[in-house]
Order: C-alpha cells, then sequence, then structure tokens
C-alpha cells in the first residue's frame, strides 16, 4: 500500500489542478451509515416511496418521518480524513471538492471550495414563496415544518430522486472540473447519475485518476488504487505534503 500511497501523493503533486469527488463512504466513521448499507436509510424507508419530491408534496407529513431522521446528522462531526482533505486544500495540493453528501462534513473540517452536488441539511426553502430557512431557525418546529412568511410547506435544500441537480450548482461543479487534470475519488462508487459521469469526463479529457475505497469500483479508469478505510489512508497520503 506504501508504494500506492506514494505514486497517488506524486501524481496530485504533479497536477495542475488536482480536484476530489466524494461519496458516503468518507462520512460513515463520522457515524453516518451510507443510505445503501444494510443499516442504512433506504433499510428502512423505500427511496421511491419516501425519497421523491412528488412523494414529498403529496404527503409531507410521512416523508418527513423518514426526514427526521435524516437531519440528525446535523450533529455528525467530521473524521480526520475529512481534516486530511481539508489540508490538501489550504496547502494548495487541491483546488476543491464536489461531494455528494449532504452532511456539511467536509466544511465542519475546514475544507472551503466545497460544491455539494445534492443540497445539504443546512437549510429548508418554502416550496411556495422561495423563501430560505436555515435548518438552526425551525429545528424545534414540529414537523412538517411551516414557513415563517406563508405558512407553507418547507423542504429540505437537498436533491431528491426525481429531481434535477440545481443550474447553478451544476455550474459550480463544472466549473471546478474544467482543466482538472487529477481527480480523487473516494468513499464512492459512482453509481447514481450524474455525479457518477465525472470520474469518465476527468478520465476521457486526458486526466489522471486516484481511487479510495473500500471496494474498488472504477476498474481501468483508475490509475492508483488506495484500497482501505478513508480515515486512514488520506492521513497517510497527506503526510507526503507536510
Amino acid at each position: 500500500m506504501e508504494n500506492e500511497i506514494k505514486q497517488a501523493a506524486r501524481l496530485l503533486r504533479n497536477a495542475k489542478k488536482a480536484i476530489a469527488l466524494t461519496g458516503a463512504g468518507v462520512s460513515t466513521e463520522s457515524g453516518i451509515p451510507d443510505f445503501r448499507s444494510k443499516d442504512g436509510l433506504w433499510s428502512r424507508y423505500d427511496p421511491m416511496e419516501y425519497g421523491t419530491i412528488s412523494a414529498f408534496r403529496s404527503n409531507p407529513e410521512k416523508v418527513w418521518k423518514m426526514l427526521a431522521e435524516l437531519m440528525l446528522i446535523v450533529d455528525a462531526q467530521p473524521n480526520p480524513g475529512h481534516l486530511a482533505l481539508a489540508r490538501l486544500e489550504q496547502q494548495g495540493i487541491l483546488t476543491g471538492i464536489i461531494t455528494q453528501n449532504i452532511d456539511l462534513l467536509h466544511t465542519k473540517g475546514g475544507s472551503k471550495n466545497v460544491v455539494e452536488f445534492h443540497g445539504s441539511i443546512n437549510s429548508l426553502s418554502c416550496l411556495d414563496c422561495g423563501t430560505n430557512h436555515p435548518y438552526h431557525t425551525i429545528q424545534s418546529e414540529p414537523a412538517p415544518p411551516a414557513c415563517p412568511h406563508c405558512q407553507s410547506l418547507l423542504k429540505p435544500d437537498v436533491v431528491f430522486f426525481d429531481e434535477q441537480i440545481p443550474p447553478e450548482v451544476f455550474t459550480r461543479a463544472q466549473s471546478l472540473l474544467q482543466n482538472a487534470d487529477c481527480l480523487l475519488v473516494a468513499g464512492t462508487s459512482c453509481s447514481v447519475i450524474p455525479a457518477s459521469l465525472i470520474p469518465s469526463q476527468v478520465y476521457g479529457n486526458g486526466g489522471t485518476i486516484i481511487e479510495l475505497n473500500l471496494e474498488p469500483a472504477l476498474g481501468h479508469m483508475a490509475s492508483v488504487v488506495l484500497e482501505g478505510g478513508f480515515s486512514s489512508v488520506m492521513q497517510r497520503l497527506a503526510e507526503h505534503f507536510s
């Protein structure tokens, strides 16, 4: 493994623009199960029954039973892997992160340039008047919470399964991807479109891919595979830049 870590460090050091793509596997050590794992959210709630905007509109009380459990992750704290990623950004090794996670842990860990591709639990928006409300301001309200301005339904600013990625978020992600010649993929099997297309976009443009996963999934696209736990491997990788 040490040879692979040295190779990954060399690729990052030599890159003109390196970015990271992260998924649920980077947060499991912070106590957040992968939604798709045997203990994850979707083992208890059918995503097509609870995870769509159409289900939310038709029966918000029902969907908020799932969302109330989801929102508990607001108290999670970053793990050493998040901190190591933040240090790489601070050192100019990484330009930024595109994350599929909604848990805010990259930001809590000190990363600054974070594109939350699927939104975050940090705020809610009114489905009628469109006003935005920080989650902490309505956290104590009974579910489903109502908009303080118009009393209509509030929805967490996360992307449901039948929703599109917000245009401004997609634009930010593409800006970060522009001219990226090295991509660190961590904690994701890249199975959810459109985020799953990001590695092939970088690879197709001639960039190199570093994969950090317990179960590698990118096959021939990965120039280096770091098979192991996120925190331990990221810390070892970051040590090469200290």
